[in-house]
């Protein structure tokens, strides 16, 4: 990947890169039983690979996140969605480290989703896609990681979903994970978590252009998909960011006294709503949303009894986080503890909420850097 300096600490300008496997006969056994192939992820990558190939990061990402992370697009003004993590002298030190991350399988952003097209008929897949895991991503994920021929990850990261991702990588590979970095997550949903969801989904199913998944090639449910956004954002802030943001700020002096946005915060829930369905699938929401719900990695699922792992924990969490709460953190780390595993939980003080984990900048580089320095430290020694 060609890379060219546009900013100070920028990894320049990236191009999406897309890796294809599961050719039938080969296609990958699902969780649910289903077989799917062929399957493409799209990826980028930032860094460079050291000779023993001892140093990649793999970044998974949120429920609307993709593939990329850091750097620019060709003409692009805005960078992408971790930016300020991912770079030289970062968090994630591009100079030290070779960082990879991938649009999740049944995303909507260059990998195999509801949206994609279906072989067997050469139609999008719509709900003819296969209900998905986290396993089935993680699964999807370790192929590519095979492609790029690394046997064992420096470390694989994430926030909120991407966390799930986490913890579902080191109870499927645990020999293949070095240390885990869960930002924000918990190992499962608990019922008010899910309720959210179900909420959202049932917003996109109840838009009369939804036509039960199948609006390609029309328009798709935007009224629908912009209220689930709309929902969702709610749960990404806190009580407090809120009151300092909008607080009961009129757009007008006056109220309209019609059912328009009076509110600054009608108003930016309605943006936020609008530009989400420009750039984002429908089903890919639906599949992804029932992906999370479906996780479960509570108790002995995670370190299944009488099993040791040798894999290292940072577990981050943010006190202001009221859609994942502080103690769905703490109950990763004290089961990480009963079975012996070496974790360390951190807790940061924010008023951001939920979205802290892409704001609070500062304390996760200073947490994830001295963390990710020591683990590779120790071992690369090892090894020798």
């Amino acid at each position: 990947m060609e890379e060219k300096k546009t900013k100070e600490n920028s990894i320049g300008v990236v191009e999406t890169k897309y890796f294809t496997f599961a050719q039938p006969p080969n296609e990958l056994l699902l969780d649910g039983g289903h077989k799917l192939g062929p399957i493409t992820l799209a990826y980028e990558t930032y860094g460079e690979l050291n000779q023993d190939k001892t140093n990649a990061i793999l970044i998974c990402h949120a429920l609307s996140g993709d593939a990329h992370a850091a750097g620019y697009h060709q003409g692009d003004k805005e960078p992408g969605w971790w930016d300020s993590m991912i770079g030289p002298g970062k968090a994630f030190d591009t100079t030290k480290y070779f960082v990879v991350c991938s649009n999740c399988l049944g995303g909507c952003k260059g990998s195999t989703g509801p949206s994609s097209i279906n072989p067997i008929n050469s139609k999008p897949y719509a709900l003819d896609f296969p209900i998905l895991t986290i396993g089935d991503m993680v699964d999807a994920q370790r192929h590519l990681i095979d492609h790029l021929g690394i046997k064992k990850l420096l470390s694989v990261v994430g926030g909120s979903m991407g966390g799930m991702q986490v913890l579902q990588w080191v109870a499927s590979y645990p020999d293949r994970v070095k240390c885990a970095i869960p930002i924000a997550t918990a190992a499962k949903h608990s019922p008010q978590q899910i309720a959210f969801d179900e909420v959202g989904r049932q917003a996109v199913m109840a838009d009369p252009d939804w036509h039960k998944g199948d609006y390609y090639g029309h328009s798709q449910p935007e009224k629908g998909l912009a209220v689930a956004r709309m929902i969702g954002h709610i749960t990404y802030m806190s009580d407090q960011s809120m009151e300092e943001k909008f607080s009961r700020r009129l757009k007008e002096k006056n109220y309209s006294f019609k059912f328009t946005s009076d509110f600054e915060v009608e108003g930016y829930l309605r943006y936020r709503g609008d530009n989400f369905v420009k750039r984002f699938d429908a089903n890919s929401y639906l599949y992804i949303t029932k992906a999370m719900d479906y996780f479960d990695l509570s108790g002995d699922k995670l370190i299944p009894i009488g099993k040791k792992i040798e894999t290292r924990f940072l577990v981050i969490a943010f006190q202001s986080d009221w859609l994942y709460p502080l103690y769905q953190s703490q109950d990763i780390v004290r089961q990480l503890k009963i079975r012996h595993a070496d974790a360390t939980y951190c807790e940061i003080k924010s008023t951001y909420g939920h979205d802290a984990f892409l704001l609070e900048i500062a304390e996760e580089t200073h947490l994830i850097k001295h963390f990710l320095d020591k683990t590779f430290l120790g071992y690369n020694v090892k090894r020798i």
